[in-house]
């Protein structure tokens, strides 16, 4: 089928030929033919993925591990001095944020060395982002610990009378620190710690799982749903629980986690009623590492571009203060929560609890979807500033693999982390390797340093964990410039923010992500729907309503909606036409059949004449315009709701005489159209390409029914 609309110029032909433009002077577009035979393309498909040749099999390698195309074209002296700079600094960094971030996900400090050596060696070897430093991340972090806690409560674990609080780090490891193969042997009953890590590693093998395989039928599109504001509002908000569940370490107290559904209030609720019990030398202590802490880190950030590298300060103040533990007995005299013992080298692989899997693969999912949209979005983010390409697929694997195959090494969830990825960058990074020089530095904690940390109080672990909240509740800062920019994103940034910090940080996800999307539909709902005037010696057509000095054609209203015309606007459509043109074509048509009736009333009762002068008074009243051009460039698509009404409002207004036209269609608009029927045989129903060729038109047919009429 062949589609056709009007480009006549009235004003450059000859009078008598003006009334044959509309049939001679088109542009004619004829569609090509597109392939939908389903059939035809699975077999296509099929085809491509089937076969099997060496150059296929050599591509599909190459492009699982990308270590194979980058590591042999390594320049060495070119590369290798900012690679070992970043690497040992990130390392240093990670040494203690790993420890730290333990106790957030409920876990002993080990665990949390285990998962950042194997995250820095596996993203190494299927990562394609050269800057992005994959390891622990507090938000992660926090939804593993919540469900960590859950599972434990299940298990009936808290229901054992508690160990003595300051023994409670050692004991943890009274198995694991002589022989972690003997120690399977002589207690084959998990404990408290065991039976934590690997309700952990359950759930972080499921969340690898989702990833691969989101990677694999390629629904990265997933990701387009957490908008940036969506998930700075998350952040934050976890953010807010992640601090309330560290704060009961600053105050040395012993109180059960809260979980669920405003685990946030309860928890403080639970932190006033045991104040009183406040540990004054774990307060002191967490008091003097913030005052060092933030000045140090505000000085990092201020003179970043002056410093090779950051001041290590998290580094030195745990040195400090394990130094000051041990030496000052601060466990033995006040009481203080310490690490405990952590032992030195691996544990033995052992593979998740397929039994827990039912408990857990919900949970996961939010994990996992988190998981891939931050190392996703940081990954194109830095490639497009240092000028290279990443595979977001490939990302997925990558991300889903350093979940996966760490879940069998007693390792909880990772992804990639900002904080850590900027201080990557600024510090000389040029390639994966990199992340190869952090996981020996961590490689040489758990061989030789980790047991020297035993008497490193828990309050300082907590302090670190809070000062590296900054970066997400400074986002309070750019509210206000946020707002000015777009008050949708605001809002949504604020319900997220809510929702996720007083409900659960997984519901928060959830009505963030539901909230964004009725913002989306809203905003179509009611759309901006102006009159376009004209652009004096121009064939532009703006809004009236937001530019001065424009024009109108006389009888002729041109009404632009912007959005697509469906079902869920398609009443406010037609409610916004009618008021800007004000005409309604019912009530026209209604108050027609009501004079009509009064005429006929009044035939009876009075004379001819006076009811002839009645009926002319009325038919002469005007309307103002005799054509409605509907500028549709901001229609996307049509249902065939919107069909039915673009109909509708051509048939109410063609009964008053007024003809509407419709320009700037797009093609699907425009196949959405013939597909509906909505060109028929002996109508007057035109499309146009530009709405000044649909007003030159409606000029020009007014102009030749006008000279018609007077002959």
């Amino acid at each position: 089928m062949t589609e056709c609309s009007n480009v006549c110029s009235v004003t450059e032909m000859p009078e008598g030929d003006r009334a044959k433009c509309s049939f001679h002077h088109r542009i004619c577009l004829e569609p090509r033919e597109k392939k939908r035979s389903m059939k035809a393309l699975v077999v296509k498909q099929a085809k491509k993925t089937c076969s099997c040749t060496p150059a296929k099999v050599k591509d599909y390698v190459f492009s699982l591990f990308p270590v194979l195309q980058w590591l042999p074209k390594y320049k060495l002296r070119e590369y290798l001095l900012g690679d070992i700079m970043s690497g040992v600094i990130v390392g240093v960094l990670l040494v203690p944020q790993s420890i730290a971030y333990s106790l957030l996900a409920g876990q002993e400090p080990i665990y949390g060395l285990y998962t950042s050596f194997f995250a820095s060696i596996i993203y190494f070897i299927f990562g394609t982002s050269r800057h992005i430093s994959v390891g622990i991340f507090g938000v992660i972090c926090l939804m593993v610990g919540q469900v960590v806690d859950r599972e434990i409560q299940r298990a009936g674990y808290d229901v054992e009378p508690a160990a003595v609080a300051v023994l409670g780090g050692t004991a943890a490891y009274v198995n694991t620190s002589v022989s972690p193969v003997n120690q399977t042997l002589q207690n084959p009953l998990c404990d408290k710690s065991c039976y934590a890590i690997t309700v952990g590693a359950t759930m972080t093998f499921i969340a690898g799982v989702y990833q691969v395989a989101m990677g694999f039928f390629q629904v990265g599109f997933v990701s387009v749903y957490l908008s940036d504001s969506l998930l700075s509002g998350f952040v934050t908000g976890a953010s807010f629980t992640i601090l309330t569940s560290q704060a009961k370490y600053l105050l040395g107290l012993d109180i059960p986690r809260s979980s669920g559904i405003g685990s946030l209030i309860a928890t403080w609720i639970n932190i006033f009623r045991n104040i009183h019990k406040t540990n004054i030398c774990d307060l002191i202590t967490s008091f003097l590492c913030f005052l060092v802490l933030i000045p140090t880190k505000e000085l990092n950030e201020h003179f970043k571009s002056r410093l090779k590298a950051p001041i290590p300060i998290e580094l030195v103040v745990i040195v400090a203060a394990t130094l000051a533990s041990h030496f000052g007995k601060l466990r033995e005299t006040y009481g203080s929560s310490v690490a405990g013992h952590i032992p030195t080298g691996f544990l033995p692989p052992r593979s998740p609890d397929w039994n827990l899997i039912p408990n857990v693969a919900l949970d996961a999912i939010p994990i996992a979807v988190i998981g891939f949209a931050i190392t996703v979005s940081l990954s194109e983010m830095f490639a497009k500033k240092h000028g290279y390409s990443v595979k977001a697929n490939q990302e997925m694997y990558a991300i889903g693999f350093c979940n996966i195959i760490p879940s069998f090494f007693h390792c909880f969830t990772t992804s990639a982390a900002l904080a850590k990825t900027l201080v990557k960058e600024s510090t000389g990074c040029r390639t994966q390797m990199s992340g190869m020089v952090t996981s020996l530095v961590i490689l040489l904690v758990l061989l030789v340093i980790a047991p020297l940390f035993y008497s490193l109080q828990k309050c300082v672990l907590a302090v670190i964990t809070i000062v590296n909240l900054r970066g997400a509740l400074r986002k309070f800062k750019d509210l206000p410039k946020m707002w000015h920019l777009s008050r949708v994103d605001t809002v949504i940034w604020l319900v997220t923010m809510a929702a996720s910090a007083l409900i659960s940080t997984e519901i928060g996800l959830l009505v963030g992500v539901c909230f964004s999307m009725l913002c989306v539909i809203f905003r179509t709902q009611r759309p901006e729907a102006p009159l376009l005037g004209w652009v004096a010696e121009s064939e532009t057509y703006e809004s009236l309503s937001a530019y001065k000095n424009l024009q109108t054609k006389p009888g002729v209203m041109v009404f632009r909606f912007e959005a697509p015309l469906y079902y869920i606007n398609k009443e406010c459509f037609k409610s916004t036409l009618y008021k800007q043109t004000g005409v309604n074509p019912t009530w026209v048509k209604a108050a027609k059949k009501k004079a009509a009736k009064r005429m006929l009333r009044e035939k009876e009762e009075d004379s001819v004449g006076n009811q002839t002068s009645i009926s002319m008074e009325f038919v002469s009243e005007p309307l103002g315009f005799h054509t409605i051009v509907i500028d549709c460039c901001a229609v996307q698509f049509l249902d065939t709701a919107g069909i039915r009404t673009l109909k509708e409002v051509c048939k109410d207004y063609k009964e008053i005489d007024v003809q509407v036209l419709l320009a700037q269609c797009n093609p699907s608009v425009r196949s959405s159209l013939i597909r509906g029927e909505f060109f028929k045989e002996g109508e007057d129903h035109l499309l146009f390409h530009s709405v000044h060729q649909a007003v030159v038109f409606a000029l020009g047919a007014q102009r030749h029914s006008g000279t018609s009429t007077s002959k």
